[in-house]
């Protein structure tokens, strides 16, 4: 039995499923789309950055052909025993005794053995200090300096994936003294170095001692559904099922059962079955009075009880509050940001409604078309910024009042401050502490937050689940944000193709309907129309 890195942040229940000799070859469902493509983009990030430190390192590099696991393994040892001071694409012995297997995308000779880098699609540093890094011209611990500027961004997943690395190494005597692990990010300037063995890890833990509980867990979950063994893991719903290829094997076994997590997911689901609620039926068959005995952390009793009463009704929402309010103004902009991963934000929606400031109401999309990340995309940022604040000066002028809204302000929080800090002192590109004023006053309005505040959503709160029940349909079949990120990578060429000009198209239309949506929906929630929604009183 021997488990890759990937089992240590996988569910329990997927690592028996796909262990287990009697389920299905392959997962019935389809892998997701968004998650598809981000493997492709890491696959093609890693590329660029594997052949960028062969130019730069020439003889010192090598890089291990694609091949068979176990030629490949012998090829990577055969460099290590030579010395060979950086190995790109490694395959590292497999460790039997330990159960282990695995790849890491760079060795590093450092001192008496090696230690393995990772390079990743994602940030890695935030802006800060004491982040330990070493540039890329010399992607070693003994080149390693602290960073006045960046600090380490939090990524469990990558130490967990280098502690994985770093057992494996020790295993075919090749490791180094340190247990240190690099992470080389999507911005590909520096190397990232992480101490795994610092107690840094909630409760004094080291990374080390986290990888070891759990990959002894999964190894021991993969072990008894190989020998048919009473299961170690049964399904519960959790974050990570909406992206499970194995979704549609739980879904109908949690269904069969009407499993709590259905309704209330992850630890909260534990803490029920715990007290013999184990079921939708039973847990609303809990009276209110007792609703806050049952102690749940991720949600209030009483909306726990009540959301498995709307499961049973299979209704969409329900009103939390018999009148519901959203914050109104004269003059209002709906706001939608759409990103690339963490490679920035490369358009800004708005749609303009109510009381005249001599422009016309619509859509307005401020958008760059080159491949992100670029200058250019600071430009587009300028130019949204721009027209929005001439807008809200014009309410003013006239004695009009002014809110702008989004849909979880969070993502839309993120890149306005990382583009005011990124393109600092661009033309009409304002400064952090401007873009910080706006998102903490009254007039930017989360509408996320007024629905999460005056609704039970059984199904979710995301936009493409509320904003049917107040009547609006995207006109794109296939709308939804990982798809996006697809039309993106046409729509401008990624990976060396043509751009694909009615990609770009489809996008702006995605995006019309996105703020389109939250106008739809705020609307909704202020009219009689709403009444129609079930009362929770009610149920």
């Amino acid at each position: 039995m021997l488990l890759d890195a990937s089992v240590v942040t996988r569910c329990r229940r997927r690592v028996h499923l796909e262990n287990d000799p009697s389920a299905p070859d392959q997962p019935p469902g389809a892998l997701d789309l968004g998650v598809e493509q981000r493997i492709a983009d890491a696959a093609e990030h890693r590329r660029a950055v594997a052949k960028e430190l062969g130019r730069l390192h020439g003889a010192d590099w090598t890089d291990v052909p694609h091949g068979p696991a176990r030629d490949r393994a012998e090829r990577t040892l055969a460099a290590m025993r030579a010395g060979t001071r950086y190995i790109s694409n490694a395959q590292l012995p497999s460790d039997e005794a330990g159960g282990r297997r695995g790849t890491v995308d760079l060795l590093v000779r450092s001192g008496d053995g090696y230690v393995p880098v990772l390079v990743v699609r994602h940030k890695v540093t935030d802006p800060g200090r004491g982040a330990r890094v070493s540039p890329l011209e010399r992607p070693d611990p003994g080149a390693a300096s602290i960073d006045t500027a960046r600090k380490v961004r939090p990524q469990p997943r990558d130490q967990l994936r280098l502690a994985h690395a770093v057992r494996l190494l020790q295993a075919c005597g090749m490791g180094a003294a340190a247990n240190l692990g690099g992470v080389i990010g999507v911005e590909a300037d520096v190397v990232v170095w992480h101490d795994l063995a610092a107690p840094n890890w909630p409760g004094g833990r080291t990374a080390l001692t986290e990888y070891e509980a759990r990959f002894a867990d999964r190894l021991s979950v993969a072990t008894a559904a190989a020998a048919g063994a009473e299961p170690l893991a049964q399904p519960s719903r959790i974050t990570e099922c909406r992206t499970c290829p194995w979704w549609p094997v739980c879904e109908q076994q949690l269904r069969e059962r009407r499993d709590v997590s259905l309704v209330v997911r992850g630890e909260d689901a534990t803490v029920l079955r715990s007290r013999g609620v184990a079921t939708v039926d039973e847990l609303a068959a809990v009276p209110l009075e007792q609703a806050e005995e049952l102690a749940l952390s991720g949600v209030s009793g009483t909306d726990a009880i009540l959301l498995a009463k709307a499961w049973l009704r299979d209704l969409p929402l329900v009103r939390r509050v018999r009148e519901l309010s959203v914050p109104r103004a004269d003059v209002e902009v709906d706001v939608d940001m759409e990103s690339y991963a963490d490679a920035g934000a490369y358009l800004w929606g708005c749609w303009l409604s109510g009381a005249d400031v001599g422009e016309e109401p619509g859509y307005r999309a401020f958008v760059s078309w080159e491949p992100l990340p670029s200058d250019d995309e600071g430009r587009s940022f300028a130019e949204f910024w721009t027209w929005f604040s001439s807008v809200r000066r014009r309410a003013y002028e006239r004695g009009l009042s002014f809110r702008a809204y989004c849909y979880n302000e969070l993502a839309e929080n993120r890149w306005m401050l990382a583009s005011a800090q990124r393109f600092a002192g661009k033309p009409g590109v304002p400064t952090v502490a401007e873009v910080r004023e706006f998102i903490r006053s009254a007039e930017w309005v989360d509408l996320f937050t007024s629905v999460r505040e005056q609704f039970l959503c059984p199904n979710g709160k995301g936009l493409k689940v509320i904003a049917p029940s107040a009547g609006f349909g995207w006109r794109d079949a296939e709308a939804s944000g990982e798809n996006s990120m697809r039309w993106y990578r046409d729509a401008v060429g990624l990976g060396g193709g043509t751009p694909v000009l009615s990609q770009r198209d489809r996008i702006l239309r995605y995006n019309e309907d996105d703020v389109r949506a939250t106008w739809t929906i705020r609307r909704w929630m202020t009219t009689d129309a709403v009444h129609d929604v079930p009362y929770a009183g009610d149920l």
